[in-house]
């Protein structure tokens, strides 16, 4: 785990937010950049081999020739509890891609999330959706955030329905109590990732967590 502000320590504020970014130690997230001026305090959390630990089951691989999903999400989820238990609160968590499904479904299970920024989120996983509606808890006095580019639906199936599924999901969080807001942006998944970042950052460093939330666009 590494801090995207060097020289503020999260152990030694109370009070004050802590936002929890998914990050990968391959491909770093420019998390500093996206966090620069915030009041909260902006934590990168690396997570290797994403296919396997942020995935919350198995699953097919998309193509042949690459590995399967591992569905060992609980194990990371565990580990991410420990640094809450150490951490003063409140708390809130962002991914982009499986970084994203995977801070949903931290937000999920985790009732100390109080908000979440899933950020074109793989909301697409098989099964996710269903099981989405089944396990939803109730969300009230919670915000959750979703962004999504407008040409992420044309990279053909299952991304095809991602938009589709994604508004499920807001859908689903809305009846539990949930405060939600989507955002649909500009480009495909691989473009604008820092702008998206940025922009799920600084939506949840608005929001007051228990209050009416301010939105801001991509």
């Amino acid at each position: 785990m590494s801090s995207a502000k060097p020289h503020a320590s999260i152990f030694d504020v109370k009070e004050v937010p802590v936002i929890y970014v998914i990050d990968s130690p391959e491909h770093p997230l420019p998390v500093a950049d996206a966090s620069e001026g915030l009041r909260s305090r902006v934590t990168s959390v690396p997570v290797a081999n994403w296919g396997d630990a942020l995935t919350p089951w198995p699953a097919p691989a998309l193509r042949p020739g690459e590995r399967d999903f591992g569905g060992r999400a609980d194990a990371t989820l565990a580990s991410l509890a420990e640094l809450l238990d150490r951490t003063p609160g409140p708390h809130a968590i962002c991914g982009y891609s499986l970084g994203g499904l995977f801070a949903l479904y931290a937000f999920v299970r985790e009732p100390r999330l109080s908000a979440c920024a899933c950020l074109s989120g793989s909301v697409w996983y098989e099964g996710w959706v269903e099981w989405l509606r089944t396990n939803a808890p109730d969300c009230v006095g919670r915000y959750a955030f979703f962004s999504v580019g407008k040409k992420e639906k044309r990279a053909g199936l299952p991304f095809r329905h991602v938009e589709e599924d994604l508004a499920s999901c807001a859908d689903i969080l809305r009846e539990h109590g949930c405060r939600v807001d989507v955002a649909l942006g500009p480009g495909n998944h691989m473009q604008h990732l820092a702008e998206r970042l940025a922009t799920g950052l600084s939506v949840l460093d608005s929001v007051n967590w228990g209050q009416s939330p301010i939105y801001r666009r991509m």
